[in-house]
C-alpha cells in the first residue's frame, strides 16, 4: 500500500511545489531500536517536519535515554525530536518541543532535510524496552527539488 502512495505522490508532486502530509505509524520497539523509516525517502524530494507526537503502546517505555526522530541535512544525521524515556508512558501523547521533549535550536527542526533522504526513529543509549510499539505521528511537508 505504501508503495501504492509512494507512486501517487509522485505524479501529484510533479506538478506542484510543497505539500503538507500526515503519517501516523505504529512501530514495535525492535524495529526502532533497528532504525526504521517513518515516512519513508522520495525520489527528487526533500521531507520537512512541520510536528510530530509519540505515544507508548503496551506499557511505559525504558531502558533507553531518548526515542528520537532523526533525518539528513548536509549528509549528516541529526535529531530532528528527542523525547525523554520519562515522557513515555503509556498513552501520554508527547508533542514535539514539549516537557521532556527537546527538538533542534532556532526552528532548525523544521526546516528541509536531504533530497532522497527519510524521516526515521532510533534510540539513543542501551535499546528500548517495556513497550511493545511506539506510535508516531509525524506531519511534514514534501517538496519537489
Amino acid at each position: 500500500m505504501w508503495d501504492f502512495i509512494q507512486r501517487v505522490l509522485r505524479i501529484w508532486a510533479e506538478h506542484n511545489a510543497e505539500h503538507v502530509l500526515n503519517r501516523r505509524v505504529r512501530l514495535t520497539i525492535a524495529q526502532i531500536n533497528a532504525g526504521a523509516d517513518i515516512v519513508a525517502a522520495l525520489p527528487g524530494h526533500s521531507l520537512r517536519l512541520i510536528d510530530a507526537k509519540m505515544i507508548a503502546v503496551g506499557g511505559a517505555a525504558g531502558g533507553t535515554t531518548t526515542v528520537d526522530i532523526i533525518a539528513t541535512l548536509a549528509a549528516v544525521s541529526r535529531k530532528l525530536v528527542a523525547v525523554a524515556i520519562a515522557a513515555l508512558t503509556q498513552s501520554a501523547v508527547v508533542r514535539a518541543g514539549a516537557a521532556n521533549s527537546v527538538v533542534l535550536a532556532d526552528g532548525a527542526s523544521f526546516t528541509a532535510n536531504d533530497v532522497n533522504t527519510p524521516i526515521r526513529a532510533f534510540v539513543t543509549g542501551a535499546a528500548l524496552t517495556t513497550a511493545t510499539h511506539i506510535d508516531f505521528d509525524v506531519t511534514y511537508a514534501l517538496s519537489k527539488v
